[in-house]
């Protein structure tokens, strides 16, 4: 080999290793191993619950990551340490934003817990309020109840009064006797009804009361005669108080003939006296016969 193709070779070798260096310099060649760090990135920038929970961190690794994706050539332990410097922002990133997410929920889930608690405590005070308004009406409403029932009895204790009536234990008894009938007669005589109509009015005014009228009679006549006799009585006060408003099936009737005298039938007046019905007033259930 002589000295000019050595020289030749020489000279190629330059050129080729100078458009080798150009072709370097010209057009940089990107990193050969994918960035992780700018997809972990740009998922974390998409998700509408950590994009914008840390900007400053967000900020550093944007930073972090446009570093490590510029093109490295001549040292190549500095580009691995951008890529592990990027992948560490990203991270922290990630992990601030997360914290912060959780902080977040658990801050609305504590004031949603407050919001709830406070509704329950206004439930509770509104409860106390509608039960403690309850009572007080329900304490009116029986004091009232307590005065119409005493306003009640007094009137009642009034009407009982001016019909002479006497409590029993089969309800209050009302004597008509005197002048209601003449010997051996079942008409009433004028005289009766004063107390006849105190009577339809005592029993317009207690609607729930039933009554029972019996009849009776003095001892003049037949005993069989005398039964007859005081059953017509009792079906004529009956049916005066009928005329007079109060309804039929509220009344029964029972003729006891001469056998429950009151007086002697010895003498005019006793007689008198037996020729008489009681009416038998009811409490609230009807009035139980003698039988």
């Amino acid at each position: 080999m002589n000295r000019s193709r050595i020289s030749s070779t020489r000279t190629a070798l330059l050129i080729a290793g100078f458009f080798l260096l150009s072709a370097c310099a010209t057009a940089p060649k990107p990193p050969e191993v994918p960035l992780d760090s700018r997809v972990k990135l740009t998922a974390l920038q998409s998700n509408p619950e950590l994009a914008t929970r840390a900007p400053v961190e967000m900020k550093e690794a944007e930073a972090a990551v446009k570093a490590a994706e510029t093109p490295r050539t001549d040292d190549e332990a500095y580009a691995a340490h951008l890529l592990l410097l990027a992948d560490q922002k990203v991270e922290i990133a990630r992990a601030r934003a997360q914290s912060r997410l959780y902080e977040d929920q658990r801050q609305a889930l504590s004031e949603q817990s407050e919001r709830a608690r406070l509704e329950a405590r206004t439930l509770e005070a509104d409860r106390a309020r509608m039960d403690a308004t309850a009572a007080r009406a329900d304490a009116a409403s029986a004091r009232d109840e307590i005065a119409a029932s005493r306003a009640t009895r007094q009137d009642l204790e009034r009407q009982i009064a001016e019909l002479n009536a006497r409590e029993t234990d089969r309800g209050l008894v009302v004597t008509l006797g005197d002048v209601l009938f003449a010997t051996g007669k079942s008409n009433l005589m004028g005289g009766a009804g004063a107390n006849l109509d105190k009577l339809a009015a005592f029993l317009g005014e207690y609607p729930d009361r039933t009554v029972l009228i019996e009849g009776h009679t003095d001892s003049v006549g037949s005993e069989a005669s005398n039964q007859l006799l005081s059953q017509r009585r009792a079906d004529s006060v009956k049916s005066y108080l009928v005329n007079r408003g109060v309804q039929a099936n509220r009344i029964s009737t029972a003729g006891l003939g001469e056998g429950s005298p009151v007086a002697s039938n010895d003498t005019a007046t006793g007689r008198q006296q037996n020729r008489r019905v009681e009416v038998i007033i009811s409490n609230t259930t009807p009035v139980p016969s003698r039988n």
